[in-house]
């Protein structure tokens, strides 16, 4: 109950990604210069060799030709945040398919080095993609982290979610090629998948402890409006209420084999870079087709279409097209929220950000969780506890599906 009051509080507020202006002024968007925060650089790469039915993300069939030019737009974006001042040191490349074109990920890469000092990179990846060469040439080319998109070891629902491309043996084979040759190798999953049950997901759990990769990332299913009428149709209604006997059972087979929380979906053995930047940074950038970005209070969304995003950097101009100021309540929720996601909030930085205190800020938030007994005050900060993980997660995956919908809205309509 207490889960589903505080998603729909999220619910409410996250309605407010589809409520976004259309008239730009990139100089109070941005801004100009860093002023030396740290800034993180998403990027992102919308190609796959196949669509996902319940991927919310946007998102091409990969064509080569389409995207040897996308890069090539993608480094005039860059260059216009270079010129701006902006400087970044930790990279984020999501999709879609990053390594979809490897001699172009490779010199993009390359071309980051030449213009920033570089200290993390973080690449996503599917199974199939994953081979001796190309985990030797992510290696090589000093990428720190990287995110295998497996969802599950079962070939029945991995045929239900569209990835019959590499079946659990196969994909298991593929991990092992990448275990021990990157700082962090992190495995993504789904669960609550309509078809898949608890029974499933265990089994799922324990071949992943058994390959003794250092993270996994767990991701509840949250589709856009349109995607999950589409799996309802084809599968069982979307059932949120068994979200929890999912959850409870990652919790309890993640620490008994030794995995920390780093945040409410991602587990790992020992200090690991993460995929969710929202954590570690109060502000990201993110360039590319269909990516969003917070900066210095400010939402903004980057064009869906190909062709506009192309049409824009042509012109000299960020393909931004739609954007929302915060309201200081909007932005206090929000950190709030990334925080717990990140399970502590550090009160000093909280301090240094807003310069006020937090139990003055956010006094009414904080004394309901605490009443209920998902946070508990430590030295410097508030930590959530074990009980607040699973209302988190629910908070968290309501707030992503709003976005998701406001990625739809735009999709749909290429905007």
């Amino acid at each position: 109950m207490l889960s589903n009051l505080l998603g729909l509080v999220t619910r409410y507020k996250g309605r407010k990604f589809l409520k976004l202006n259309e008239e730009i002024d990139e100089s109070k968007v941005v801004g100009f210069g860093s002023g030396g925060e740290e800034i993180a650089l998403y990027i992102h790469i919308p190609f796959c060799r196949s669509l996902c039915p319940y991927c919310c993300f946007n998102r091409y069939l990969f064509n080569e030709n389409k995207a040897r030019k996308y890069f090539n737009n993608l480094k005039r974006e860059l260059d216009l945040y270079i010129r701006r001042g902006f400087k970044f040191s930790t990279f984020y490349f999501g999709g879609g398919t990053p390594t979809v074109l490897m001699d172009e990920l490779l010199a993009f890469i390359d071309y980051l080095k030449k213009n920033f000092e570089v200290r993390q990179i973080s690449v996503e990846t599917t199974a199939r993609e994953v081979t001796e060469e190309n985990v030797k040439l992510l290696k090589d080319a000093g990428v720190n982290r990287l995110s295998i998109g497996v969802q599950s070891f079962h070939d029945s629902i991995l045929k239900a979610m569209g990835r019959s491309f590499c079946g659990g043996e196969e994909i298991k084979e593929k991990v092992l090629v990448a275990k021990g040759k990157f700082d962090t190798l992190n495995l993504d999953f789904i669960f609550n998948f309509p078809s898949q049950t608890v029974e499933q997901f265990e089994v799922d759990l324990e071949i992943f402890t058994s390959l003794g990769v250092e993270q996994a990332t767990f991701y509840p299913l949250m589709p856009s409006p349109h995607k999950r009428n589409a799996l309802e149709r084809r599968f069982n209604k979307v059932d949120t209420s068994r979200e929890e006997r999912f959850y409870q059972v990652i919790v309890k087979e993640l620490a008994t084999n030794g995995y920390n929380p780093s945040t409410v979906w991602c587990f790992s053995r020992g200090e690991r870079m993460i995929d969710e930047y929202v954590v570690d940074f109060d502000d990201y950038i993110g360039i590319g087709c269909g990516s969003v970005s917070l900066f210095r209070g400010n939402f903004y969304a980057n064009s869906f279409s190909l062709d506009r995003y192309e049409e824009f950097l042509a012109q000299g101009k960020l393909p931004i097209i739609r954007w929302r100021g915060l309201s200081e309540h909007e932005l206090l929720y929000y950190y709030l929220l990334s925080k717990l996601f990140g399970m502590r909030i550090d009160t000093g930085k909280f301090h240094h950000k807003f310069n006020a205190d937090i139990y003055k800020k956010l006094r009414k938030e904080l004394l309901f969780l605490k009443f209920f007994g998902l946070i508990q005050e430590e030295d410097g900060g508030i930590a959530l506890t074990q009980k607040g993980m699973y209302p988190v997660n629910v908070m968290t995956r309501e707030f992503f599906s709003s976005l998701n919908g406001l990625r739809e809205y735009c999709i749909e309509n290429q905007i």
